[in-house]
């Protein structure tokens, strides 16, 4: 039973929120109208009945008075108080020696006699069936024993019955409610509006396009903020869906470069060892062994590029500490054992904010660039430019032509002869650079040196620093 009378409450309360908001203020309008209105009825039947009884009564004084003045002469009373008139003077007996025009020729209007000590009395009575209900004040003349009494008063007023001030208040309580529903109704679908609207939108949102945003109404309250956090939870959304694809695409993109680059290698390893295993007699173990470690290394090479690429790539989270370029430099530059000795030119104190081990690569892959192309001379550069600081690498090779400036940077390009696999590249190291420049918010690009060759050129936000500016430093480091 009990679960029936659920499931019927179920089944019959409104599934929209307008529907239970205006449900909601109906029961309310009607528990707080329905006694409001029975109450105000009574008050108001009362108030009339009041009314009444003093009209009779101030009637019944004015007659009385007037009897006691001896101005009434005739048989006839005239009514001067509207709402009673039906006036009579009776005798004892009782006789009715005076009355109004509308109680001409009735018996006396009630049995009713005030006594000395209560000489005034309210009566309502239905005895004259003539006349219906009637109310009616009996008030004495005088205090002696055959004193008169006068009876002044009139029919029970019809809106003072219990049925009109029911009917009455009943239409008002009606009236009242209905519009307490209305306005609930009205106020609430203006209100809803724009969670109608937020709906909508969202219902036309999918997967393939998170660029939408939902109407954002004024104001600050529940429904505005509600706009404001759909709209911030969106971009949030199509913020990981780029991210997402961006890992997508380097989980792609280092697919392509593994099998495109380590095809070769692998392939050439494994022809050596073949070999060797086919003609093991006429194989040189040693030269064998310099030839596999050498292909080794670079196969190992190009792994940690293309690894250290892909985390750049996806925006791995990485400590990052203040940097000091020129102390970088001196330390890479001491710690190589290169063909040529390197050029500095550093001004300490360029520090930026920056992870330092990438820093140290992106330095070690410029100067191996360098290394490799040049034909006596390799300058190292760090100084401040307005709100960068600046590393510059220059040699005196052949140069990058100019139409080749931008394309130097991306994966495995090979320009000529001269940048091929023999000279020690993995075809990965510029590519490093750059996207290790823009993780940090720099950019890095090729130019012509004074020298007559290449120079790189890496720019990076300075770090903030109160200090003053330092000179700069010339040195011939091996």
């Amino acid at each position: 039973m009990r679960e029936r009378v659920r499931r019927l409450g179920r089944r019959l309360r409104p599934r929209s929120i307008r529907g239970r908001v205006t449900t909601l203020v109906a029961v309310l309008a009607m528990l707080l109208l329905v006694p409001s209105g029975l109450l105000a009825g009574m008050v108001a039947r009362k108030q009339l009945a009041d009314a009444g009884w003093l009209d009779a009564r101030h009637a019944a004084d004015v007659v009385a008075a007037a009897d006691r003045a001896g101005r009434l002469e005739s048989g006839e009373i005239m009514p001067s108080v509207a709402g009673a008139e039906l006036i009579q003077i009776v005798a004892p007996g009782p006789r009715v020696i005076a009355a109004s025009p509308a109680a001409k020729g009735l018996p006396p209007l009630t049995d009713v006699w005030p006594t000395p000590q209560a000489p005034q009395s309210d009566v309502q009575t239905c005895d004259q069936r003539r006349l219906g209900c009637i109310r009616l004040s009996a008030l004495r003349v005088s205090d002696a024993a055959d004193s008169t009494v006068v009876y002044a008063g009139g029919p029970v007023r019809r809106l003072t019955s219990t049925g009109v001030f029911d009917a009455l208040f009943a239409v008002q309580v009606v009236v009242l409610i209905s519009l307490a529903v209305w306005a609930a109704w009205k106020i609430t679908g203006r209100t809803l509006r724009p969670v109608e609207a937020i709906r909508a939108e969202l219902a036309t949102t999918n997967v393939g396009n998170l660029s939408t945003r939902v109407p954002e109404p004024p104001g600050d309250d529940e429904v505005a903020r509600l706009a404001r956090t759909v709209n911030g939870t969106l971009e949030r959304l199509e913020n990981a869906k780029e991210r997402m694809e961006l890992a997508l695409t380097q989980q792609r993109r280092f697919a392509s470069d593994a099998s495109h680059e380590l095809r070769t290698p692998v392939a050439g390893l494994r022809a050596q060892l073949e070999e060797a295993m086919l003609h093991p007699d006429e194989t040189d173990l040693r030269d064998l062994l310099t030839r596999t470690l050498r292909d080794t290394d670079r196969l190992q090479a190009i792994i940690t590029d293309l690894l250290l690429l892909a985390k750049i790539g996806a925006g791995a989270p990485a400590a990052m500490t203040e940097v000091d370029l020129a102390e970088a430099v001196r330390l890479e530059v001491r710690r190589r054992d290169d063909r040529l000795p390197v050029q500095v030119r550093l001004t300490p104190g360029v520090l930026v904010n920056a992870v330092e081990t990438q820093i140290s690569r992106a330095l070690t892959n410029l100067l191996d660039n360098a290394q490799r192309h040049a034909r006596g001379l390799v300058l190292v550069e760090v100084r401040r430019a307005g709100d960068f600081a600046e590393l510059s690498v220059d040699d005196d090779g052949d140069g990058v032509a100019e139409a080749d400036r931008e394309r130097i940077f991306e994966r495995f390009t090979r320009l000529d002869a001269s940048r091929s696999r023999d000279r020690g590249g993995t075809g990965l190291g510029l590519a490093l650079v750059r996207d290790i420049a823009r993780a940090h918010g720099g950019t890095i690009t090729a130019g012509a040196s004074c020298a007559g060759g290449a120079r790189f050129l890496l720019r990076l936000p300075l770090a903030p620093s109160d200090g003053p500016v330092p000179t700069v430093a010339s040195a011939r480091v091996r």
